[in-house]
């Protein structure tokens, strides 16, 4: 009378956890690409991406090449916030003094909406961004336009971007201070 019940529960259980170790998003996507390193920081209430393979940083917008794996460092500068574009899955949260990984990759180009999963103040309803998904040709002339503007995001311009303010217009930075993510953390 127990046999059936407890094998059905058996190969359901062996179902959820293969099908859950599959889906990680920590686990790291194997691609012959050279994956970008992206640096996410949620602050009061806007998103900053930085890049630091290419020394460039934007405030609300996340460019990315398709069919190039990216590999997410997160955290977020106060409150707990969730970092989350759809179209592109996983949801992971982002909270002060910790750092963790997400793993995701484009495969079409388009514009896809990023956004702030979880309620984090008067600000929540406009944190949300851009993810630009483009040709890789179109991603260096991104990074390009971003290294032409001459803005640098140090430890000064950080601290005037930490403070709580919303609808922050898209803003690319030029030159990013060493390490300032790991400094966030």
């Amino acid at each position: 009378m127990w046999l059936i019940p407890c094998l059905i529960i058996i190969v359901l259980g062996v179902i959820t956890y293969r099908s859950t170790h599959a889906l990680d998003p920590y686990k790291p996507i194997e691609s012959d690409v050279k994956p970008i390193t992206v640096e996410a920081v949620s602050l009061d209430w806007k998103w900053l991406f930085i890049y630091p393979q290419y020394g460039v940083a934007s405030l609300n917008e996340l460019a990315i090449p398709t069919g190039t794996p990216l590999n997410f460092r997160l955290t977020s500068e106060s409150m707990m916030n969730a970092f989350f574009v759809p179209q592109l899955g996983s949801m992971v949260y982002t909270m002060a003094g910790m750092q963790t990984r997400l793993h995701l990759i484009a495969d079409h180009p388009g514009t896809y909406l990023g956004q702030s999963a979880a309620y984090s103040g008067a600000g929540f309803s406009d944190m949300h961004f851009k993810t630009l998904a483009t040709s890789r040709a179109e991603f260096d002339a991104w990074v390009s336009r971003a290294k032409a503007t001459g803005k640098v995001l140090d430890r000064n311009a950080y601290r005037t971007l930490e403070q709580p303010s919303s609808k922050d217009p898209v803003t690319l930075y030029g030159a990013v201070a060493p390490r300032l993510f790991d400094g966030v953390v």
